[in-house]
Formats: C-alpha cells, sequence, structure tokens
C-alpha cells in the first residue's frame, strides 16, 4: 500500500518519519519546499504537487491546519481528488470543523474515492513516538482497509462513528484538555500566591482525584517556564472555535470552552500565540501579578 501525506508541520513530520520506519512506501507534499526536503531526506519520496501525490498513492492522507486548509487541498483545483484513483482513501487527520468534513466526504463518495476523518491527540511529543491517540469517522470497510496504516501512527485507534464523529470526538478532547489546563493554572497560581511551592503542590495531588495527562505533562513545563509548543495556543483556539461553531449549530451552550477561547485570543492578542498552550496559565498570572514559580528562600 503506497501512502501520500500532504501536510510537513509540526505534526506531520515526525508522522511520516513513523510511516516509512513502519515499512511504508510516502510521497509527500508541502508548501514549503524545505519540508519536503527534509521528509526526502529521512526516506519520503518528493510528490510534487497535491494532484500528483494523490495519484501515485493508495491512501492519501492530510494533516493541515484547518478547515479551508483541508477543503483546498482535496477539493480544490489541482488537488487531491482530481488525482485521486478510484477505490483510493483520503484520511484527513486535520483537527477541523466536522460539517467540513461530511462535505469533503460526500464529495469523495463521487468519485468512488473513501474517506475518513481522522484527528488526532498527543501533541508532538506523542506524533515522535508514534504513540498518538486517533479518533476516526467513516464506515467500518473503509476504517479496517486504513487501520494498519494508522497504526503506525497511534497506540490508540477508535472509530468513533461516521464521518465527521471523529472530528466531534477531537473537539470533545480539545474542549476537556483546554479547561484543565486553565483549571491548572488557577490552581497553581493560588498556591503560588499563598506562598507554597508550586512543585510541591503538584506531586501531593497528581496521585489523588486531581491528577491527569494533562497535569502531568503539563504543570512541569508551567513550573520549568517551558513554553515551547507541543501544540500551540493558535491551534487550540481554532479547535475551540469549531467546537463553538459545532456547538451552535447543535443548540448546545458551551460556557467554559468559550470562556478558556477567549483566554486564548488575548494571549494571541499578545503575540503569544506559537507558544505551548500551557501558557494559558500566563493570562492567569497575568490578573493575579503572580507567576509560578518556587518561592524565594
Amino acid at each position: 500500500m503506497k501512502i501520500g501525506f500532504i501536510g510537513l508541520g509540526i505534526m506531520g513530520k515526525p508522522m511520516v518519519r513513523n510511516l516509512i520506519k513502519g515499512g511504508y512506501q510516502v510521497a509527500v507534499h508541502d508548501i514549503t519546499a524545505a519540508s519536503v526536503a527534509e521528509a526526502v531526506a529521512g526516506g519520503a519520496v518528493a510528490g510534487g504537487s497535491s494532484l500528483k501525490t494523490a495519484a501515485q498513492s493508495d491512501v492519501i492522507i492530510t494533516m493541515l491546519p484547518d478547515g479551508p486548509d483541508v477543503d483546498a487541498a482535496v477539493l480544490g483545483a489541482g488537488g487531491i481528488l482530481e488525482g485521486a484513483r478510484p477505490g483510493s482513501i483520503i484520511a484527513d487527520m486535520s483537527s477541523i470543523n466536522p460539517t467540513v468534513s461530511q462535505k469533503i466526504a460526500a464529495a469523495c463518495a463521487a468519485k468512488d474515492v473513501g474517506f475518513l476523518d481522522a484527528p488526532v491527540s498527543g501533541g508532538e511529543p506523542k506524533a515522535i513516538d508514534g504513540t498518538l491517540t486517533i479518533m476516526v469517522g467513516g464506515d467500518q470497510d473503509t476504517f479496517d482497509k486504513v487501520l494498519p496504516v494508522l497504526q503506525k501512527m497511534g497506540s490508540s485507534v477508535t472509530l468513533t462513528g461516521p464521518v465527521g464523529a471523529g472530528n466531534v470526538t477531537k473537539l470533545a478532547n480539545q474542549i476537556m484538555v483546554a479547561c484543565n489546563i486553565a483549571a491548572m493554572g488557577e490552581a497553581l497560581v493560588l498556591a503560588t500566591k499563598a506562598g507554597l511551592d508550586p512543585e510541591v503542590v503538584f506531586n501531593a495531588v497528581k496521585g489523588g482525584l486531581a491528577g491527569s495527562t494533562v497535569l502531568n505533562a503539563k504543570a512541569p513545563m508551567v513550573i520549568g517556564r517551558n513554553f515551547k509548543p507541543g501544540f500551540r495556543i493558535e491551534l487550540h483556539e481554532k479547535d475551540l472555535r469549531n467546537a463553538l461553531l459545532a456547538g451552535e449549530s447543535m443548540k448546545v451552550s458551551l460556557p467554559l470552552t468559550s470562556l478558556v477561547q477567549q483566554m486564548l485570543i488575548s494571549l494571541m492578542n499578545e503575540g503569544k500565540g506559537g507558544l505551548d498552550h500551557s501558557a494559558i496559565v500566563t493570562f492567569i498570572e497575568r490578573m493575579a501579578g503572580t507567576e509560578v514559580k518556587p518561592p524565594v528562600k
């Protein structure tokens, strides 16, 4: 099975490496020539364009910033669908609005091309390790065909429902992660303001009910003032915006999501959009006039 991969960003690059490591032949394309060159140096083949990459592939994977990017790459002039052969499958691993996934799936079906929406969770570290959590929307037969490919990039691959279900699941994930980080930030700022060592507080609570994967991953980053992006604020803001749009279309109120999204917009306006989403804490620190750090002895 030959793989095409379009989108060589912070997540796409390590995902391609894991596919190659897993024994697949991978043709790649990206608007940034340097990213393509880097992938080719690692064993990939330059696809040449979205259309040409699709034409030489059985499964075409997209990993792009947002819905409009996926729409253009798949349905636009010279796009994937123009080059895709009947019987091939497009697996969009971007995190986008589920209605966009459903629109693209309908266009693919008209050309006898399969489609899955398969967004991921885990950020750059899990992409590097090949242990992403992958949430898939589509039919069982298409899922079964692509499952071995997805398993080279993720340790957990779950079919969650029909097309669009993968992205609804991912939006639910992003709501929980964002609100968790914001709550963690408030807690550590409060503890620091009270004169406690935030690292001691973190170690005290992580084994209890407040413990979580998010806490274990993000609290050390905050305490160490390491905001190197594993998942950028600007991308999480996009995900929460899509969650709010989906909620509005279904008449579901998402008050906590809305609040955290506003925090992210504020941070982006401060020029922090490229920082890791653990930097949500800096919004709370600013309001409290307190930075999370060990007390001065």
